[in-house]
């Protein structure tokens, strides 16, 4: 079996890259089962390094996040390579005897027919709606969704999703400064860059608060906190947590955050007209009944730069999931 003893106890088989240089992973915890990609040679460096589910958090071996498609398809591989070793080894055992001349006599032979070949289990990696470059350990990954951890070093993305979607807001009102762009499309930027600000950040406070509700007083209500009310998500976060984040920014800039808060509230709800609960909410004094409010840039420009303080403090003093 000269063939099959030259595979010796090893088959190697090359998992290659997509078009866009990534490789899927499966998370092996069967609770979760996610699927994600990832780009080797980018990322940290060094051998033995774990491996960080982007959804669940679990961590294992690299070995053993090999997809169900990536597995078949190394076995048919193998499974081809063994089948043709032994083929060729029992093809060498091939006779023909013939009978002897005159007389009486039997002529034997041995002849191998090819089967059919072993089928090689091909497969595509799959489309994924988020990529990814690790602000901390430069890994190039993508996931389904938005917010993950980072499959090499384990950090969440929550804080530079919230960062990337803040850049694009600032894009967003220089826009609106271009000479080329009129008062009513100027309205509808700055305004929608608010209500993109505070859905962002809405986002992102959740994402936080759900992977770190282990910590807080109560996992389920820390699961479902919203941050579209800053002064309502400001006392959950300081029942459940013991974390103050209005220490986070000065009394002013606090103030300040509320009440674009409610502004966004109206244009969400209101069409922007002012009413009564806004003039009680937001103790603007400027503002008057039954008129839309007026945002301008420098406003926005000041909000995101709050968010940014609120943001950082969140991340730096909730307990750590």
């Amino acid at each position: 079996m000269n063939n099959l003893k030259r595979l010796g106890n090893r088959i190697d088989v090359a998992i290659k890259a997509d078009e866009d240089g990534f490789i899927g992973r499966e998370c092996p915890n069967p609770e979760c089962r996610g699927y994600f990609k990832v780009t080797f040679g980018t990322g940290l460096q060094g051998k033995n390094l774990p491996c960080h589910c982007p959804y669940c958090g679990y961590i294992g071996s690299h070995n053993t996040f090999w997809s169900k498609e990536q597995v078949e398809y190394v076995q048919s591989i193998a499974h081809r390579q063994i089948m043709n070793a032994v083929y060729n080894d029992m093809k060498s055992l091939e006779f023909k005897s013939k009978p002897p001349r005159g007389g009486f006599g039997i002529g034997f032979s041995i002849k191998l027919k090819p089967g059919r070949p072993v089928p090689i289990r091909y497969y595509r990696e799959k489309k994924l709606e988020t990529k990814i470059v690790c602000n901390n350990c430069t890994l190039r990954y993508a996931i389904y969704g938005v917010f993950a951890f980072c499959p090499d070093c384990g950090i969440h993305n929550s804080l530079q999703i919230l960062e990337m979607n803040l850049e694009l807001f600032k894009k967003q009102i220089s826009l609106s400064l271009s000479n080329e762009v009129d008062d009513e499309l100027k309205e509808i930027l700055v305004n929608d860059a608010l209500e993109n600000i505070v859905s962002s950040f809405d986002g992102f406070g959740r994402e936080i608060c759900k992977i770190r509700a282990g910590k807080s007083q109560n996992i389920e209500d820390a699961k479902n906190v919203r941050f579209q009310n800053l002064e309502q998500a400001r006392r959950k976060i300081l029942n459940l947590f013991g974390i103050d984040i209005k220490e986070a920014v000065d009394s002013d800039e606090w103030d300040f955050a509320l009440k674009e808060f409610q502004k966004r509230h109206l244009l969400a709800h209101k069409m922007g007209v002012i009413d009564k609960e806004y003039l009680e909410k937001s103790q603007d004094t400027e503002a008057v009944i039954r008129r839309k409010i007026r945002l301008n840039n420098d406003e926005i420009i000041r909000l995101i730069g709050i968010i940014q303080k609120i943001s950082n403090f969140m991340v730096d003093n909730l307990p750590k999931p």
